[in-house]
């Protein structure tokens, strides 16, 4: 390889993924900071680019948005060596939305690794606002917070309280996370998944005993319903079978995004008084949690973690990843340090 490229994780094209040169970065924009980059997350988000299934992706794609990295140089802020967790959502700054201080849906978002190149890479440039200290994290824990901020973020955004009922359907790493801070929050948490083999894992590495494989028996389970309903399953018809099982004056949560439509009944959406929520991406306020969460012991992230893996190694077993997440949190690609 020369000094003037770096090795990078490309998705080429639908179903290949390869390791490819790319030029280093050699000049920093005004208010950018350089960083190396330490490990990688892999999202949900990466195996659907890899399965062709994004529908706003021009290939081949540099993956990666769940970034820790270290400041390479000083700067007016940083010093060489700060451990950092990269925001991945690029922001316009002037739109409605980020006039109003919400760039997590800014109408010109930029997502790293979707909308433009990522950081599956040895270096990488981001905006200074982009940068949040990881101080007492490790590099791998950094990796993780991104993906639970959009967890912790719902769960903010719900309004939920101690001792509200709270279920949660879809047990993938995003419904982990919208589970663990309603808990924190105080919520009595119960799980939906039509795998058992993922209801098992959350019980065993997370304490979630209360769980369903079909929305009849969670709401057969309950007398009045759930105060709050948070949807990760990614699914129409999943979000649409949800509805009956929020509670009088209870509140949805769609954390997933699908490309249908999605109905409902008007009589019994408008006689429960039910809030219907949107929630995208994370803002500063729930990555701190998260990172908080992390250093007070809150939050396993050893349980979070299923596997660390190379860059090299990751050529063969993204495939076997994509394929097979029955039983899959969090694979790590680790690349400095």
């Amino acid at each position: 390889m020369s000094t003037d490229t770096m090795r990078a994780g490309v998705v080429v094209e639908p179903g290949t993924f390869a390791v490819q040169d790319r030029p280093v970065v050699t000049e920093v924009p005004d208010g950018w900071v350089l960083i190396d980059i330490c490990a990688v997350g892999l999202c949900g988000t990466d195996y659907h680019i890899f399965e062709g299934k994004h529908p706003f992706l021009a290939y081949p794609r540099v993956i990666g948005h769940e970034l820790s990295g270290r400041v390479l140089e000083d700067t007016d802020n940083w010093s060489a060596g700060d451990l950092v967790v990269v925001n991945p959502y690029l922001s316009c700054g002037d739109c409605r939305a980020c006039r109003r201080g919400k760039p997590n849906c800014c109408s010109k978002i930029e997502v790293l690794g979707v909308h433009r190149d990522g950081g599956l890479v040895p270096q990488l440039a981001v905006p200074a606002q982009n940068l949040y200290a990881a101080d007492g994290l490790t590099s791998l824990q950094a990796a993780m917070v991104e993906f639970l901020a959009i967890g912790a973020h719902a769960v903010r955004r719900s309004g939920v309280t101690n001792g509200d009922t709270v279920l949660v359907t879809g047990v993938g790493p995003i419904g982990i996370g919208a589970a663990l801070f309603a808990r924190l929050k105080g919520a009595h948490v119960t799980l939906l998944d039509l795998s058992t083999e993922r209801l098992a894992m959350a019980a065993d590495k997370f304490g979630f005993d209360s769980g369903h494989t079909s929305v009849e028996a969670a709401i057969k389970a309950t007398d009045e319903g759930y105060d709050v309903l948070f949807d990760a399953t990614g699914h129409g018809g999943a979000i649409e079978a949800g509805f009956p099982a929020v509670a009088h004056g209870g509140s949805y949560v769609l954390v997933s995004v699908v490309k249908d439509d999605i109905t409902f009944n008007d009589p019994e959406f408008h006689k429960r008084e039910m809030r219907l929520i949107g929630s995208r991406n994370a803002l500063k306020v729930d990555f701190d949690w998260v990172m908080s969460a992390f250093r007070d012991n809150l939050i396993d992230a050893d349980a979070l973690s299923s596997n660390v893996i190379s860059l090299d190694d990751l050529t063969i077993a993204f495939g076997e990843l994509a394929a097979d997440r029955a039983g899959l949190i969090k694979a790590i690609v680790q690349l400095n340090e």
